[in-house]
């Protein structure tokens, strides 16, 4: 099986409390800090200097130190950001405004079918036009699905808990609201399932990890009351990889459902299960590298994950601040402008988010879009990457070839790995990180603490470079609509996470593939394949969603491959 030349190893692979710190944690060498140590040290942070200059830095070193074991002794919940945020709107640029919502959805929805799996996958737009033509009820749509999870999620691992009695009682709601005549939103009546980094009071959020797992929240997301506020009912949360990385958790490993014999992906795991198995009408994710994305790419659900600071994260569990996205994941991509335009919006419990309107007419003509593409990136793709494109191209799109700057784009992981350190350094500190489930060289719990030994100096040139990033990627766009590809290739990913582009991954088609583990490689050295789902991407200029969902709502009607179910959970 070929791949891109940037493969989500490559993207993936690098990841390869309060009071005083504990006496594990905190008791260093008691021994002086020498000349010598310095030496040492400076291996890690790739540096030489000579012996005159260690004696000289060694005046002072001790302050150094004990300034650094003082900050730590101060208590930094996940709630405090950091002073410092990112904002992926360049100064000078101009954005275009916008507003109307979601325009121009199918007209007619068709009969409801007989059968309850044929309801449970329908699309979200489908499920709501039934319920305004009165043929379907939030009670009996809730209930199918609370039966699917009942039946399906214990084989799929995909969700930690079920609020089964608040769905009942606010699908119960939603009925007796539309009998009065107050319909919230097209989501009113919707069943959804919820991240389990995102809070709702009084609702266990385990962030997916053995620390965490009896950790209850105190207060409700800003996403998830504006769900609440669009009449969505809450099926439960789903699960997550263990601190937003991978597909494996405190009590198990989310399946796909294509493949029972491999993971989810991860870290928006349960979501993208879920969804994929009909499990639920529609579910959040969260994305910092990869978290819609991949698991939408690997379970054949839709994922979009939206422009940096778009929808705001109060209330959500921070892994790095500067990158942290939330977005929807459906089964088609018509009902991801449906649950972005109801938790579009800043807030001002996130410094990083912004109010920016939001519109998209699914109508629209696609014809004369001008779509930039990188011809070596489909010589190595896969045959639904060139399906999608050659979609694309019957529905009279201008085909731009596209190039990006060739810049080592990955040294701005350091940023990521030392964000998510500080959020949990209480984890490293207090030895707490012995507890997570994945301890392979590529898990949290080595990368927490392997960057320790960061350079700051580093980190900040990182900054910079990504600064650059953004500014390359915002000539790139200049005359293009979007951009299509493969998920993972060209750095993409990488770079539209840095930079804050938004990211659309929808089905494009089916590929036989081995059981794979967490990064694409085979489980083992058997030959047999199954046919899974596979995923390609449309990217967009800042604040352009609603440009890349109408077409790719264009190209998966002519692709004609989203409806097709997991057989097991058919």
């Amino acid at each position: 099986m070929s791949r891109p030349k940037t493969s989500r190893r490559t993207v993936l692979g690098f990841l390869a409390g309060a009071g005083a710190v504990t006496a594990s944690a905190s008791a260093r060498q008691t021994s002086p800090i020498t000349a010598q140590t310095l030496a040492g040290a400076e291996q890690l942070a790739a540096v030489s200097y000579t012996a005159d200059e260690r004696e000289q830095m060694l005046n002072g070193i001790e302050a150094w130190v004990s300034r650094a074991e003082r900050l730590r002794s101060v208590d930094k919940p996940n709630t405090l950001p950091p002073a410092l945020t990112f904002d992926p709107r360049l100064p000078g640029a101009r954005y275009r405004l916008q507003s109307g919502g979601v325009t121009g959805m199918p007209a007619r929805a068709g009969a409801l079918p007989a059968a309850p799996e044929d309801i449970a996958f329908a699309p979200v737009w489908k499920q709501a036009a039934w319920m305004a033509d009165g043929v379907l009820s939030s009670v009996a749509l809730t209930n199918i699905y609370l039966d699917r999870i009942a039946r399906h999620a214990p084989a799929l691992e995909c969700f930690v808990t079920v609020t089964a009695d608040l769905a009942r009682r606010q699908a119960v709601e939603r009925d007796a609201e539309r009998a009065r005549g107050r319909v919230r939103g097209p989501l009113h009546g919707v069943p959804y399932a919820l991240k389990d980094i995102i809070d709702v009071a009084g609702i266990r959020a385990t962030w997916g990890a053995t620390p965490y797992k009896n950790r209850v929240a105190e207060d409700t997301a800003v996403v998830a009351k504006r769900l609440e506020t669009a009449g969505a009912v809450l099926l439960g949360k789903s699960t997550s990889g263990a601190i937003a990385y991978g597909d494996i958790w405190f009590d198990g490993m989310t399946r796909n459902p294509f493949n029972l014999s491999e993971g989810s992906s991860g870290s928006s795991a349960g979501s993208a299960s879920a969804t994929a198995a009909g499990l639920c009408a529609f579910a959040i994710g969260t994305e910092t590298l990869g978290s819609i994305v991949s698991p939408s790419h690997r379970c054949g659900a839709t994922g979009l994950r939206p422009t940096f600071g778009r929808v705001a994260r109060t209330g959500a569990m921070a892994l790095c601040w500067s990158l942290d996205k939330i977005g929807p994941i459906v089964r088609s991509v018509p009902d991801a402008a449906l649950v972005l335009e109801a938790i579009n919006g800043g807030d001002a419990g996130d410094p990083s988010s912004f109010d920016h309107g939001f519109g998209v007419d699914l109508s629209r003509d696609i014809s004369g879009l001008r779509l930039g593409y990188n011809p070596a990136w489909f010589e190595e793709a896969e045959n639904p990457d060139r399906a999608a494109l050659n979609a694309a191209r019957r529905l009279g799109v201008e085909l731009v070839p596209f190039e990006l700057d060739d810049a080592p784009w990955d040294t701005m992981l350091i940023q990521l790995e030392c964000e998510a350190a500080a959020a949990f350094e209480t984890l490293t500190l207090e030895d707490l990180d012995d507890e997570l489930r994945w301890q392979a060289d590529a898990a949290w719990p080595n990368t927490f603490r392997r960057a320790r030994f960061a350079s700051a100096v580093d980190m900040v040139n990182a900054d910079r470079l990504r600064r650059r990033a953004m500014a390359m990627m915002a000539e790139r766009f200049e005359g293009l609509d979007a951009l299509i590809g493969p998920n993972f290739a060209g750095g993409m990913l990488l770079l539209t996470n840095y930079t804050g582009h938004p990211q659309l991954a929808f089905r494009s088609g089916f590929v036989d593939q081995p059981s794979r583990t967490l990064f694409g490689d085979a489980q083992d050295e058997s030959s047999q394949t199954f046919p899974t789902p596979y995923a390609t991407s449309l990217w967009a200029p800042l604040f352009e969603e609603g440009v890349i969902v109408a077409l790719g709502a264009a190209i998966e009607a002519e692709l004609g491959v989203a409806d097709i179910r997991p057989e097991a959970f058919a």
